[in-house]
């Protein structure tokens, strides 16, 4: 049997809740209540198991906090024995304007500390990553208030439809394979 862990990242607590930088979590709780399965509190996070035509997913929202993600990813992938091309990270991007989805096998953190410290706890830069689109609208030094900052009344108006095609991603990237997913999926 085949095992993916997909991971959303974000930051524990309610004051992070709907914030831009916790899109990874949003994302993995649409894709759960939509698969109606349930997250427990696991090892280093929460965890919420899915099947889908003899696949297993284990879906990881890290408590470790946002820059220390790498350390809960590579707990589940040695624990799972889930090899980095069944690796889904799941962030924001600030370099994407928003809702624009990016999906690649490998390559730098772009200046994103939750990818920064899995690069550095696995590594590697070679594993595949879904790179969701926050924009950056906003001033010169305000980048982490924007961040951690909640959305803006038009952006949540069009969050579910982004959660549906965040679903159908998944789901492509753990039946059909990265290459696939990205030649779907890149730019929508």
């Amino acid at each position: 049997m085949k095992k993916f862990l997909i991971v959303g990242l974000g930051n524990i607590g309610s004051e992070y809740v709907n914030t831009r930088h916790n899109i990874g979590f949003k994302v993995l709780n649409h894709y759960a209540k939509k698969e109606n399965i349930d997250f427990q509190t696991a090892k280093l996070g929460e965890l919420a198991q899915h099947k889908i035509k003899g696949r297993t997913l284990f879906l990881l929202k890290p408590n470790t906090y946002m820059n220390l993600s790498g350390k809960a990813i590579k707990y589940w992938m040695e624990k799972e024995n889930i090899p980095k091309e069944n690796l889904l990270v799941i962030t924001d991007d600030l370099n994407l304007s928003f809702g624009t989805i990016r999906i690649k096998g490998k390559g730098t953190d772009g200046g994103h500390n939750g990818l920064k410290n899995t690069q550095l706890i696995l590594n590697s830069s070679e594993y595949p990553r879904f790179r969701f689109g926050i924009s950056d609208e906003f001033k010169k030094g305000q980048q982490v208030n924007y961040v951690l900052g909640e959305w803006s009344d038009e952006e949540k108006s069009k969050l579910s439809e982004r959660f549906e095609l965040s679903h159908e991603i998944i789901n492509s990237f753990v039946l059909a394979g990265l290459n696939e997913t990205m030649n779907l999926f890149n730019g929508k």
